[in-house]
């Protein structure tokens, strides 16, 4: 019999998806992935560290409560606890694993079956709806929802790397107002309205932020363009890239060096942080083009406000048909959406 409902991902659009579906009775199936930057299990936030803007879990005894809460088998993915001081105070902010694991309980706890495997292929030509293991099993299912997310675009330098989540980041409204970055100089890569938004944003908490761009000429949108330059907070350094990402463990980042595109010369900038703004990969490449999309490979919605995609029954969550807001928060609202559009789906197709 072919399932009510499979979901493909696991960050907060699949797991709050699963909650929705488990609840309604649907006995979801979700695929988690495995560690292929398609298919990362809990999503992005398991590389996240502090997470201060998810609604409802304030700085306090977060630890004790994910430990309770936790089943102990999965206790080893928790990061280590650590009390962080904020105004000579105890500070603990929920951690992004922490939030996922917690996530993933309550789909647990309503009845989500969880599979660790990839989603390879799938085959939406016909119903039931088929999708494909990475080990060649074909999962039928009356609808699916696609929750697998985006990844942020990197420079892939090895340093850069190394400092990821110590100082390298590549969502200034997820971790710039952090202690780590506060009144430091920071640096921002790019050159489109995403970098100038990275940087207008820092600035209300770096004491000076560095607009990296390798041309002479923003791509941002003139009224973007206006707004860095009108800033006084924000540098702009034409003409450069990033060529090393320094630091040290006991610090993070510390600096940056830039190599300029127009000569061989290179300088150090100190920089408390770097934050990269060079644009997101979604992760649709298993889809082979069998769902509409944009021209950046994100999932089209069909219809305004609601999660269906150009194939009746295939529902799309979260980051991978969002291009534009890519927060735990809405990827944890556009969840709901499908699972809810999905039970009415089965509903009035009277299964």
């Amino acid at each position: 019999m072919p399932e009510h409902v499979v979901i493909i991902g696991s960050g907060p659009a699949g797991f709050s998806a699963a909650i929705y579906a488990a609840r309604a009775s649907l006995k979801p199936l979700l695929f988690e992935g495995t560690a292929t930057p398609e298919m990362i299990p809990l999503g992005q936030l398991a590389f996240t560290t502090e997470v201060e803007n998810y609604a409802g879990f304030p700085a306090g005894n977060v630890r004790a409560f994910v430990e309770s809460a936790v089943d102990q088998d999965r206790h080893w993915n928790l990061p280590p606890a650590a009390e962080h001081e904020r105004d000579g105070q105890p500070h603990y902010a929920v951690q992004g694993v922490e939030l996922m694991e917690l996530m993933k309980q309550q789909a647990l706890n309503f009845g989500t079956r969880v599979v660790g495997e990839d989603i390879a292929e799938v085959d939406f030509s016909g119903k039931p709806l088929k999708v494909i293991t990475a080990g060649g099993e074909t999962v039928e299912s009356h609808t699916v929802i696609v929750a697998t997310g985006a990844r942020a675009n990197y420079l892939g330098l090895p340093s850069e790397e190394n400092f990821k989540n110590r100082g390298v980041s590549a969502c200034a409204v997820c971790d710039g107002a952090l202690p780590r970055f506060r009144d430091q100089p920071l640096v921002v890569v790019g050159g489109g309205d995403s970098a100038v938004e990275e940087a207008t944003y820092l600035a209300k908490f770096a004491s000076t932020v560095h607009l990296v761009h390798r041309r002479d000429q923003l791509r941002a949108s003139q009224i973007m363009q206006e707004r860095a330059m009108e800033d006084p907070k924000i540098d702009i350094v034409w003409n450069h890239t990033v060529d090393e990402v320094l630091g040290s463990d006991a610090d993070g980042v510390t600096a940056v060096r830039l190599k300029s595109t127009v000569d061989d010369s290179s300088r150090e900038l100190p920089a408390g942080g770097m934050f990269l703004a060079i644009g997101h990969t979604p992760n649709t490449d298993f889809l082979k083009g069998q769902l509409e999309m944009n021209e950046e490979g994100y999932i089209q919605w069909s219809q305004a406000f609601r999660t269906a995609t150009s194939v009746d029954g295939v529902f799309a969550a979260g980051d991978v048909a969002d291009d534009y807001y890519r927060q735990a928060i809405t990827s944890s609202g556009t969840g709901c959406m499908a699972a809810l559009d999905a039970e009415r789906w089965l509903a009035a197709n009277g299964l």
